[in-house]
């Protein structure tokens, strides 16, 4: 009795099932980014286990923090605190009776998964038996739609685990599987949304900030590090490139349009960005643009920047209104970051009416007055590389003192 009564943990997942030929690399990663996510808690066993993952929690394992952490790791369909049994129906129901919650519920369910097809039972009479004892021994009535409390049973190849509460994962895949790309985050609220919608899509991710100083303050760099302090519990990188941009502005406000400065620095900063990620490996750049949101975020000048690299650029928020990124934000703990004051390299040196529409042409003749390769070069080489975890922000740098 001893045994059963050890605490497990049961992961399941979605999309990674669906996969085929290669979705043992799909869980191995999985697997791994559980692992790492969990690290310092006491987890005595890890392994994949017939389309499921199963942890083996130690005695002084807190439950409650493990929940914490599972809750951001992607590929995670829901997960579940459970406990196991021998392939004995009699030792199954004594186990569910010996820890069934003491109160809280008037109306319970039996839902019963076989993996193990051999088993002697069906999923119904397993149900039915199951059922029979819980309400022998409670006196509580059967509901089967809309229960108080639903008793789980999976019946696999060596054992059966049940549990009474699923926890939601946040789905996706497993950070890791879909390559790496670089982020532009500027410490406002769309560009970590977007951040986190790759790393659900399985992309490891770095962030790229551009900050105006000397000509502000660098109150969005340490956003921008306690931005990345957050999704790097998502399974971000905690790496993040802060570029000096402010005198590059300056270069080109001095010697082009007014009316094209927007979309100007929008180009070198993808073009910087490029550099940087090429550096590390990576294979797109990421933006927080919404289609139509402000004036450099038509289609037409969305098509002049992204033509100014050869990477990829991913808009994961293209056909998102505000609302739904804030709420997204407000969901992931990156909202309230993000609205601090902050003063941003974006609204330095731009004219009152930026244009709305813009060719390639013009801007390559407005650039014909600026060294491009000698500005790119210079924001590249001037990039900080921050560990965001071992960087001190001051309070004083956050709130704009």
């Amino acid at each position: 009795m001893e045994r059963m009564m050890e605490r497990y943990v049961v992961i399941h997942y979605h999309e990674v099932g669906l996969k085929g030929r290669n979705r043992p690399m799909f869980e191995r990663r999985l697997l791994q980014n559980v692992q790492a996510r969990l690290a310092g808690l006491e987890i005595e066993e890890a392994r994949r286990l017939s389309g499921r993952l199963l942890l083996k929690l130690g005695p002084r394992a807190s439950w409650k923090t493990v929940r914490e952490r599972l809750q951001t790791v992607f590929g995670i369909a829901y997960f579940a605190l459970a406990y196991r049994t021998p392939l004995d129906l009699e030792a199954l129901k004594q186990a569910i009776l010996d820890r069934l919650p003491a109160d809280g519920y008037e109306t319970f369910a039996v839902e019963t998964k076989r993996a193990n097809k051999q088993f002697p039972l069906t999923s119904y009479e397993i149900n039915a038996e199951v059922g029979a004892a819980v309400q022998a021994h409670t006196g509580k009535a059967v509901n089967l739609r809309q229960p108080d409390l639903k008793i789980h049973i999976e019946v696999l190849f060596k054992q059966i685990l049940f549990y009474f509460e699923r926890v939601p994962g946040p789905g996706g895949l497993p950070v890791g599987v879909s390559g790496k790309v670089a982020c532009l985050l500027s410490g406002g609220i769309d560009s970590p949304v977007a951040a986190w919608y790759m790393l659900k899509r399985g992309c490891e991710a770095f962030a790229v900030h551009f900050h105006g100083h000397p000509f502000v303050t660098r109150t969005s760099e340490a956003k921008c590090i306690e931005l990345m302090r957050v999704l790097t519990r998502w399974g971000a990188s905690p790496y993040l490139y802060s570029v000096p941009f402010g005198p590059i502005q300056y270069e080109i406000m001095q010697r082009t349009p007014t009316k094209l400065l927007v979309i100007l620095y929008r180009r070198f900063m993808v073009r910087i960005a490029q550099a940087i990620a090429y550096r590390e490996g990576a294979h797109a750049l990421v933006t927080g643009e919404s289609l139509a949101q402000v004036a450099s975020q038509t289609l037409q000048n969305l098509g002049t920047i992204e033509a100014a690299v050869q990477m990829p650029i991913l808009r994961p928020l293209i056909g998102m209104d505000k609302v739904e990124i804030i709420e997204r934000a407000k969901a992931i703990d990156t909202y309230e970051i993000s609205i601090l004051p902050g003063e941003d390299c974006c609204q330095l040196f731009v004219p009152q009416h930026p244009a709305t529409t813009s060719t390639v042409e013009e801007l390559e003749a407005a650039e014909a007055a600026l060294d491009v390769a000698a500005l790119v070069t210079q924001g590249v080489e001037q990039a900080r590389r921050i560990d965001v975890r071992k960087a001190a922000v001051a309070e004083e740098l956050l709130l704009g003192f």
